[in-house]
């Protein structure tokens, strides 16, 4: 060769230069016993050669690796070199892992041993591993994630199919985790999350059987039940698991779930069409008040699609002045004469006719269409009273119910100011309905409600009785009515405890100077009740149920009261 004597100068060159590369070489005999190495092993062995000289390289292998790294040194014995992976215990006791070339070491022929060349890849296997835990693990509870319990769950149908067996996916959501990073701070939201990923690990041990979905979402998977009642049964035995407080620093806090289960067989359906249904059933158990768990069943998509339907036709309808009101007369229960009008807002529907409320509104709040529907409503009442008057009926209130989502907008005082300024309608002549449970947040309520007050628009507390109100609350707000929920009212006659409760209402709110309307009346009965008690107002079939604009005309020219005077 060029530049070269003969062929074995440079052969022996070349080795050489093998021999002082900065990869470990170990040239072991036909026993696996160390003969050599190119340099000294101590960093990575954490032996020195003369340690490891005339020892077999054996009895540094990790468990795991010992067959297969024995596997490759016989195959390379027998003149079939090739790769390995092997991992080596150091004397310290740490895990080195090293990608391992044999070749077979031969003298005039014959095989007399192994030439090993390593290269550690400890670094580059972590790399791979924290990879892969970030692919299937979540990195805060250290719970397996959505695609690891998927992939689990695929593994479990199939064992389902070939045992016969049920298996149940729990799909969970902590009940309202958002307020307690509102109140608490994310820190203190991580930290609840960390103790019911504790809890629930107790409850589902196997590995594999309990994710962390996303932000407060778990999902557990109970394999080898027998039927829904046992699901149902264990469901209990999840629920119970929530009734001791957890703690957030030295603060005790109760909180619930809501849970959603899909019971699963065999391969019907795959992983992900099971999470799907346990979704869909956790999204019927928090409609239906939270702190529960709901079985799915198969009538959830239907109307769940429904229900997607449904909120596409409204948008439709807003824009197509679909949407009209009725308007429920409100009557002095002392002259039996209207003294104010509740805007109820109805939808005509092009193919299906008058849509009961019932149906439309829950969706058009769960979708946050009930806003811009809300500012029709208010905008329409307010035009039509204005209409009503200039024509030169009496004036009267107009009462309009404000949703949950209106309440919280940060421009609604703007928008109620604006809605009289485009109307010309006088504020005392707009009556305002809020629900108990907006007076939670107390100092938000009572600032809008003093900023309402100053606008001269009436405010009245709904279906009072239902929600978390107190009296030593409400005196401090500036409201001027309450009305007595429908469901109390419509038992008074045949419910001694119904009728104390509305007697007791009606004397608390005349001691705050407060005015009372009773909703619901429906019988001479009730009428008497309610006189007998000092009830100011009342609205509900006794006197006329809600009526189109043109009807409200016709019941106010007659100028008739609606009952003998008491």
């Amino acid at each position: 060769m060029n530049g070269w004597p003969d062929e074995s100068s440079y052969q022996l060159e070349l080795l050489k230069s093998i021999y002082n590369s900065p990869v470990t070489i170990a040239v072991l005999d036909r026993h696996g016993v160390v003969l050599d190495f190119n340099h000294d092993p101590y960093e990575t062995f954490g032996c020195s050669k003369t340690d490891m000289l005339g020892r077999r390289f054996a009895e540094w292998l990790d468990e795991e690796s010992y067959h297969d790294a024995v596997q490759a040194f016989r195959r390379t014995l027998a003149g079939k070199p090739g790769t390995q992976s092997v991992r080596i215990v150091n004397k310290a006791g740490g895990h080195v892992d090293l990608n391992a070339n044999l070749a077979p070491l031969s003298n005039e022929g014959e095989i007399v041993g192994v030439v090993v060349f390593m290269q550690d890849i400890s670094e580059h296997k972590r790399s791979l591993n924290r990879i892969h835990y970030m692919a299937y693990y979540d990195d805060m509870t250290g719970l397996p994630n959505r695609r690891f319990f998927t992939s689990r769950l695929e593994e479990k149908l199939v064992e389902s199919y070939r045992d016969g067996t049920l298996l149940a996916v729990c799909y969970l959501d902590v009940d309202r985790f958002k307020l307690v990073n509102a109140s608490y701070g994310r820190d203190s939201g991580d930290m609840l999350l960390l103790q019911i990923a504790e809890r629930l690990t107790r409850f589902f041990p196997d590995p594999g059987s309990l994710a962390r979905m996303e932000g407060d979402e778990f999902a557990g998977l109970l394999t080898d039940v027998k039927s829904a009642e046992e699901v149902a049964s264990r469901m209990d035995e999840l629920m119970r698991l929530f009734e001791a407080p957890f703690e957030l620093g030295s603060v005790p806090l109760h909180v619930s779930v809501s849970i959603g289960v899909m019971i699963g067989q065999g391969l019907e359906e795959d992983g992900a069409t099971l999470l799907k249904k346990a979704d869909a059933a956790l999204y019927r158990a928090k409609e239906n008040g939270r702190n529960d768990y709901q079985l799915y069943t198969s009538d959830f998509e239907h109307q769940a699609l429904h229900k997607l339907t449904l909120q596409h036709e409204m948008m439709n309808a807003l824009q197509n002045g679909e949407f009209l009101l009725h308007y429920q007369p409100q009557y002095d229960l002392a002259t039996g004469r209207i003294v104010g009008l509740e805007a109820l807002v109805r939808w005509m529907h092009p193919e299906r006719g008058l849509v009961p409320p019932g149906e439309f509104i829950p969706a058009a709040e769960d979708s946050g269409i009930i806003v811009p529907l809300g500012d029709w409503v208010l905008q329409e009442a307010c035009r039509q009273n204005k209409e009503w008057q200039d024509a030169g009926m009496t004036p009267i209130p107009v009462s309009v119910n404000l949703s949950f989502r209106q309440f919280t907008q940060r421009n609604l005082i703007g928008k109620i100011a604006g809605v009289l300024r485009q109307t010309g309608l006088d504020p005392s002549y707009l009556k305002l309905e809020i629900t108990e449970s907006m007076t939670m947040d107390v100092e938000r309520a009572l600032s809008f409600l003093r900023e309402l007050r100053e606008l001269g628009v009436g405010i009245s507390i709904d279906d009072f009785g239902t929600g978390y109100s107190s009296f030593h609350y409400l005196s401090n707000f500036p409201i001027g009515s309450l009305k007595i929920d429908r469901s109390f009212v419509r038992d008074i006659d045949g419910n001694a405890n119904n009728a104390a409760i509305v007697a007791a209402i009606i004397a608390m709110a005349h001691n705050l100077q407060l005015q009372v309307i009773a909703e619901g009346v429906e019988t001479i009965e009730q009428v008497r009740f309610l006189q007998q008690h000092g009830c100011d107002e009342m609205q509900g079939y006794f006197g006329s149920p809600p009526l189109p604009g043109h009807g409200i005309v016709q019941l106010l020219d007659k100028d008739e009261s609606a009952w003998p005077a008491s």
